[in-house]
């Protein structure tokens, strides 16, 4: 009786899809509004991390009357004000706060769109692509912040990457920030979508005020270089960056490569730097042992074994609770970076 009631609401739902009926409304495919946000791309106003993150949440429920936004505060605007002005401009039925319980939480988003990893990952899959979440995005800060300690600074990106049916998506700029999560919320698939703490006031740019969408699963090269390939997200991509620019000053030619997309990763871009620079190396908060910079290192290796020139350099976090006291210990920084950069150059 249940695989039948599920067979039906399939049909239901491909009949009021090929209707037009509460279809989500997309500008076109993610390439082509990415090609958008690209030509608009010095237009808008400079804004930080969370203000891009409240315009995102601003038009997703003003562009789908399907759309919900509801957790810890966030009808007050949220801890960290990301959520300010929602409750006010859409009402209190649309967003809403909840019980301090993540489970009740998840359980009753994939009930609206069932907890992230036993249910919202395995219904395409269980349903044999009959239904969907219907756009569930879990939005979660993470990383370092200065003052998070054992418990508000973790890096947990790594538990969800390995969970299929998921994907998990982490912006390093607000620009950023506002294009892939619009692009997740779209998404017909369940997406945990990481923010940068560190960035939410720090990170300051130019970003469109339009609805735009930048693809996922594309990572983007944003520094070209031939003598070594580096490979990070989130917030980590300054600290690279800086990296980057005190190893040119010592002759060293760095690629630099925002993942954006944990899952599904762009393999491809990844494997042709590496293919040209021999050497790669990837950084992330998180601890080293099973972190995501692991699987990265593992596949490259075996697609591009015969072209590397020096094992796969990790500049992690280390395996240990995030400490309070000694945060710059843990982290990942710039000199650690550096003399990464330097000792696989010269391996």
């Amino acid at each position: 009786m249940a695989a039948k009631a599920l067979r039906e609401l399939g049909r239901i739902r491909r009949a009021a899809a090929a209707a037009g009926i509460g279809r989500r409304d997309f500008s076109g495919d993610a390439a082509a509004a990415a090609a958008v946000a690209d030509r608009k791309g010095g237009g808008g106003k400079e804004v930080n991390l969370f203000t891009a993150i409240n315009q995102a949440l601003h038009i997703a429920l003003d562009t789908d009357p399907r759309s919900y936004v509801f957790g810890e505060d966030v009808g007050f605007g949220g801890v960290f004000r990301c959520t300010t002005g929602l409750a006010d401009r859409f009402g209190r039925n649309r967003v809403f706060n909840t019980p301090l319980c993540e489970q009740g939480i998840a359980g009753f988003a994939v009930g609206l769109a069932a907890m992230i990893v036993n249910e919202a990952a395995k219904f395409r899959y269980r349903s044999g692509n009959e239904f969907n979440c219907g756009g569930l995005t879990i939005r979660s800060p993470y990383g370092a912040v200065g003052h998070g300690g054992h418990y508000h600074s973790q890096s947990p990106e790594a538990f969800f990457c390995h969970v299929p049916g998921l994907k998990v998506v982490i912006p390093r700029s607000p620009r950023e920030a506002k294009g892939l999560l619009l692009a997740s919320i779209r998404d017909p698939n369940p997406v945990v979508f990481f923010e940068p703490k560190w960035l939410y006031r720090l990170a300051v740019e130019k970003v469109p005020e339009e609805d735009y969408m930048l693809p996922l699963s594309q990572a983007e090269v944003i520094r070209n270089g031939s003598d070594i390939t580096l490979i990070g997200w989130g917030a980590q991509l300054a600290v690279l960056e800086q990296a980057c620019e005190d190893a040119a000053k010592d002759g060293i030619s760095c690629e630099l490569i925002d993942l954006r997309t944990l899952i599904p990763w762009d393999r491809e871009t990844v494997e042709a730097s590496v293919s040209k620079t021999g050497k790669l190396l990837v950084s992330h908060e998180a601890p080293i042992t099973g972190g995501f910079g692991a699987e990265i290192a593992a596949s490259i290796t075996e697609r591009c074994f015969q072209r590397l020139e020096a094992p796969v350099a990790r500049v992690c976090g280390l395996d240990t609770p995030f400490p309070l006291v000694y945060e710059t210990f843990y982290l990942p920084t710039k000199n650690k970076v550096l003399d990464a950069i330097k000792a696989t150059v010269n391996y």
